[in-house]
């Protein structure tokens, strides 16, 4: 299991990072291995068909992987995606989004993560296998 959040610590605005922080994502369980973010979906991020736009799929993961790297360095570092690979399973439709990240490896240079992307149904919908290069501190 995982180390559930409090409402109050589930949710940081990330200074300077104006789209990452409009998808409104929420850590909201911390495990051994990376972490459980919510997702609320909301008609913006909707397709023409009704369901959750590929794209946005795709942010989610990116996003999701890098809390679980920020959980496995044990803090910010600077760091950016080097690789992003997802495969759609299924619409995605409903109130939120759970993503679970499982940290494969955090190195000191790459760090590769895997993102499995749950419907509100908690249906496997999407996984993304997520790299990050870390940079050198500014």
């Amino acid at each position: 299991m995982g180390q559930a959040l409090s409402p109050a610590n589930c949710f940081a605005i990330i200074p300077g990072m104006a789209f990452e922080n409009s998808l409104a994502l929420r850590v909201v369980r911390k495990h051994r291995d990376g972490v459980t973010v919510d997702f609320p979906l909301r008609s913006e991020f909707l397709n023409g068909n009704g369901v959750l736009h590929g794209g946005v799929i795709a942010a989610i993961a990116d996003e999701a992987a890098w809390h679980g790297l920020v959980h496995a360095h044990q803090g910010h570092r600077e760091m950016t995606t080097t690789e992003l690979k997802v495969n759609y399973l299924r619409p995605i439709a409903g109130k939120k989004v759970v993503a679970r990240v499982y940290v494969l490896r955090a190195g000191k240079t790459l760090s590769v993560t895997r993102v499995d992307l749950l419907d509100a149904e908690r249906r496997l919908s999407a996984v993304a296998i997520v790299t990050y290069m870390l940079l050198a501190p500014k």
